[in-house]
């Protein structure tokens, strides 16, 4: 079961819900002059948190300059600059717009040669853990159950690696490019194991009725299993999913009048009270 489920109207309310987060994390941090480390994800469903992260820097003087992120994946074979990259993703999305030094963005690099990716994944794990972990830690899913690029059949403790695309992840990426066959084959990507020793808390995020299906599917399972890869989740302490209605038209519809399995009562103990006003729509469990 996951530490807490909130559902939003619309995928910006989903979306201001985590970055509401993701600003106390940094806020926090900032008045101890410690940094903040934060793990993000791709796609179209996190566009409007970083539309409302930029939002914050703008108008609100949220300050990025001890922020050090880590992206989760990148496709093999694309340039930086491709428009399709996720280096160019976020330098477009975030980046580009908010105070963050060069030196804290760690992107994973799809166009080093095959050979020398194994190592790089070693020293992007390496990277990971001098940072002591990442703080708040960001996570999409694919309508096969894929976080980052951990594609079904992945295992549980698999670490950073270099991975095939699964053709549903394909099929549903083509979008982005003209046609299919430019959609690349093979992505590097955090491992979920990486994810799970690594991340203190994490965020699951998903938008839009394509992925009520899967959102189901998630839900319905008690344990973890290599089928779904985000189920893999259940083996963390502390993860918010926080869904639009389409996403959770398919749910249960007493998780949908709770917003909430149950958030347990010792992580709630230990939250600020603007953390426990973030998370007033979670039911407490009795431990």
């Amino acid at each position: 079961m996951f530490s807490c489920v909130l559902v939003r109207e619309t995928p910006e309310g989903m979306a201001n819900k985590a970055a509401r987060a993701i600003q106390m994390k940094i806020m926090e941090n900032n008045e101890k002059k410690i940094p903040t480390v934060l793990g993000l994800a791709t796609g179209s469903t996190p566009e409007p948190l970083y539309r409302e992260l930029v939002r914050l820097h703008k108008e609100e003087k949220l300050d990025f300059s001890r922020v050090i992120t880590f992206n989760l994946d990148e496709y093999l074979g694309l340039e930086p600059t491709h428009t399709q990259s996720y280096s160019y993703y976020m330098h477009h999305h975030l980046f580009d717009h908010v105070n963050i030094k060069e030196e804290n963005i760690h992107l994973l690099d799809g166009k080093l040669p095959l050979e020398q990716l194994d190592q790089h994944a070693k020293e992007y794990e390496n990277l990971i853990q001098e940072a002591g972990g990442i703080d708040i830690q960001i996570l999409g899913l694919g309508v096969n159950g894929h976080i980052g690029f951990n594609e079904p059949g992945s295992a549980l403790d698999s670490r950073t690696r270099v991975i095939k695309l699964d053709e549903k992840t394909r099929e549903a990426n083509k979008r982005f490019f003209n046609s299919k066959d430019e959609v690349p084959t093979h992505a590097v990507t955090m491992g979920i194991g990486t994810i799970l020793q690594y991340s203190k808390e994490c965020y699951l995020l998903a938008s839009g009725s394509s992925k009520a299906a899967i959102i189901s599917a998630v839900h319905e399972v008690s344990s973890p299993t290599v089928d779904i890869p985000a189920t893999a989740l259940y083996a963390h302490k502390n993860v918010t999913v926080i869904l639009d209605e389409k996403a959770a038209s398919l749910l249960p519809s007493t998780v949908k009048s709770t917003k909430s399995p149950l958030l347990s009562r010792s992580l709630y103990a230990h939250k600020t009270s603007e953390e426990k006003e973030l998370f007033s729509g979670c039911k407490l469990s009795p431990v």
